[in-house]
């Protein structure tokens, strides 16, 4: 007998299974949050790569509810396909982190582990997906409905309560907790790695609170030999019978009208599926996408920064603020206004929503590229002078004025010049006139780089150092910065956690990124000679900087020019992209789930419910095609998919249009006269005792985060 928590008449046996799902959210989506960044900077995938990988995992995760159900309903039970589907994720999870340690050999090494352990994290997941919250509500009695339909909303808090932490904690744990000389993923994915055995551990301590239901066979093997029959049958027998009203009928010499009748009505909701993945394509993104280009935006919020992966976090926030707010607010607005709501219409409008907000993500991409500097075309490459010599400079190329104008001292070079070259790696003899004398700089230039022509004075007129530069922006903002050393002598300079040694006589340090802020005081030593503290002022978001070092009235003083321009379009701009995307979500996925359930069987909710599923995983196949093959500058991909997007609205609309819905009360007095249809446990529970079936809301989850 399931006990009873005091005076209420809740399952003890729920708080154990509320927990576990809480700790195995935050496990999913606390290591989801960073694996784009992950494959970009760890493993140095390119952006194409990173997307296209990141949701191969999500389409993985999606197709793989459907194996968890047919092991539970038709060999394990669901107690045991949560059991032993939950040690292959801890498994999985285990691997990836150790995948994440750099002392763990080579990339190759890292890759192979990474994505074994994503293999089996997507296996683990996707396996006791529909089996979580099903096994939650055979905790409750049949006369215990309303208590079973609160325990589904504190299911679904505690669902986005472990996503909205989990992608607030383990940014902060990969991005200010250092290890291995970089970024600490091991320990980003380590806690969700403990997490999830922590999860494993409470579900098992319940075990003898849980009320079980052993299996019952699959209702989707079912369908599928029933629709099989129909198919063979039709083909073998229709020569010699007159055609049936509908070709499933053709199972009718072996399947009951009851069965047959109750796959015909599931068969009208899953062809209104075929249009809904292009909605998942738009909306998993947020992890992607999305995040990429937050690595491209101001992320300082005063003396706070936030980390690029922690923006998806707004969708939960927004979501526990937005479901309150349509149910009590905005629908019954509209309702009053007499503008018949129906939930397909719910649904066409979550994908105006979820196009918008990619209209607007385009919108915040055209701003966020100005401040990127693009490599150079075949056949060219990117320059930039530096004029470290007191006086103007002026440059004579053989081919071509590119600097018509004279370079004064020490002046910013402001945008890189493109160019072009005779062949992909070409030598280069120039002229430099200064005060009067020309001096020959021969150099060499390699398409596709970028370069910093430094000009220094000696004294026998000007000497070219030519210095490849690094302008790809940091995949999490922080700013890169190098030294150039004018003075006599060696200097240290320590700016933050960086040690930058710069060797005398114009010599260029190395290039280190350094974490965003300001830096108005910078230790500086040199051998013979006192140095005062540096003002290096605001080193920002994506920005690269060279600081030249003079000696200025017998004071070391810093020159600070802006090779590549600072992120100057602030994070914020995403807040109205997500808003619009949450909408959408408020309105497509949690509508969608009610109707489909509306609309079946009682028996057959679990087959909607793995359709359902299978309309995520393609979503994502959708955008891993278009990721590899599009090939598109991102503002027009995100105009690609929004336009997709509107096109489906489209034709789901129409098919909306002529859908008629049906009242699953209904279904008794289609197959009563049946003498063939033989009714099941499921039905009997259902039955109000005058031979009609109750309509029932959903049980399962109300979030495509479940």
């Amino acid at each position: 007998m399931n006990k009873q928590l005091c005076g209420t008449n809740y399952p003890t046996s729920i708080c154990f299974i509320v927990v576990n799902e809480f700790c195995e959210r935050f496990s999913y989506y606390g290591m989801k949050a960073v694996l784009t960044l992950y494959f970009l900077t760890y493993l140095g995938w390119d952006k194409d790569l990173s997307t296209a990988v990141y949701h191969a995992f999500s389409s993985l995760c999606y197709f793989t509810p459907v194996l968890g159900a047919i092991i539970a309903d038709s060999w394990l039970g669901k107690f045991k396909t949560i059991i032993y589907l939950s040690v292959v994720y801890v498994l999985g999870h285990v691997i990836k982190s150790v995948g994440a340690i750099r002392t763990m050999g080579g990339n190759t090494v890292h890759i192979a582990l990474s994505m074994t352990g994503l293999i089996l994290i997507a296996f683990g997941t996707g396996g006791i997906k529909p089996c979580v919250a099903a096994f939650g509500g055979d905790q409750f009695q049949d006369k215990h409905a309303k208590e079973r339909m609160k325990f589904f909303s504190i299911f679904y808090m505690a669902i986005n309560a472990g996503s909205l932490l989990s992608t607030i904690i383990t940014p902060i744990l990969r991005g200010d907790v250092q290890c291995f000389g970089g970024d600490c993923y091991a320990l980003a994915f380590g806690v969700p790695a403990a997490l999830m055995i922590v999860a494993l551990v409470v579900f098992i301590l319940g075990s003898s609170l849980y009320r079980r239901n052993p299996p019952q066979g699959n209702i989707l093997t079912e369908i599928c030999n029933c629709i099989g029959f129909a198919i063979k049958n039709r083909w073998r027998r229709s020569k010699y019978e007159s055609s049936r009203r509908h070709w499933l009928d053709w199972a009718e010499d072996k399947y009951s009208k009851r069965l047959i009748t109750e796959i015909k009505m599931v068969l009208r909701v899953l062809v209104l599926y075929i249009p809904l993945p292009m909605f998942w394509a738009l909306f998993d993104q947020q992890g992607s996408r999305w995040t990429l280009q937050a690595t491209r935006m101001n992320m300082a919020f005063g003396n706070f920064a936030i980390k690029p992966d922690q923006m998806q976090t707004l969708n939960a926030l927004l979501i526990l603020l937005f479901v309150p707010m349509f149910d009590l607010l905005i629908y019954p607005l509209v309702s009053f206004c007499r503008i018949s709501i129906t939930p397909l219409r719910k649904m066409a409008t979550g994908m105006i929503f979820a196009a918008l907000a990619f209209g607007a993500a385009a919108l915040v991409e055209v701003q966020v590229v100005k401040t990127v500097v693009e490599p150079a075309p075949a056949g060219n490459c990117l320059l930039q002078v530096f004029n470290l010599a007191p006086g103007d400079v002026r440059l004579h190329f053989p081919e071509g004025d590119p600097f018509p104008e004279p370079i004064p001292y020490l002046q910013d070079p402001g945008e890189y010049l493109t160019l072009p070259l005779g062949a992909p790696i070409t030598n280069v003899s120039l002229q430099v006139h200064y005060k009067g004398a020309t001096s020959q700089c021969q150099v060499t230039f390699g398409q596709h780089e970028a370069y910093s022509l430094v000009l220094q004075p000696t004294n026998a007129g000007i000497h070219c150092r030519l210095v490849k530069d690094y302008i790809k922006k940091n995949n999490e903002g922080a700013p890169l910065l190098r030294f150039i050393n004018t003075l006599s002598e060696a200097a240290n300079v320590t700016v933050g956690d960086e040690m930058f040694n710069v060797d005398a006589n114009y010599s260029v340090s190395a290039n280190k990124n350094v974490q965003q802020g300001e830096y108005n005081k910078v230790s500086c030593s040199l051998k013979s000679k006192t140095c005062p503290d540096l003002d290096l002022g605001l080193l920002d978001f994506g920005a690269s900087y060279s600081v030249v070092l003079l000696e200025e009235s017998s004071t070391i003083t810093a020159h600070k020019m802006e090779d590549v321009h600072a992120n100057n379009i602030h994070v914020a701009w995403q807040i109205p992209q997500y808003a619009l995307m949450t909408a959408g979500e408020v309105m497509f996925s949690i509508t969608g789930l009610e109707f489909s359930y509306s609309q079946a069987p009682a028996n057959m909710k679990s087959v909607l419910q793995a359709g359902w599923l299978l309309t995520v995983a393609f979503g994502n196949v959708i955008v891993l095609i278009v990721a590899e093959g599009a090939g598109l500058e991102q503002w027009k991909e995100f105009v690609l998919f929004a336009v997709l997007l509107l096109a489906v609205c489209v034709i789901f609309s129409v098919m909306a249009h002529l859908y008629t819905y049906v009242k699953v009360e209904q279904l008794g007095k289609i197959c009563a006269n049946d003498p063939n249809g033989q009714r099941s446990s499921d039905d009997d529970d259902d039955d109000d005792g005058n031979g009609t079936l109750n309509k029932q809301k959903p049980d399962l989850e109300r979030s495509t985060k479940f």
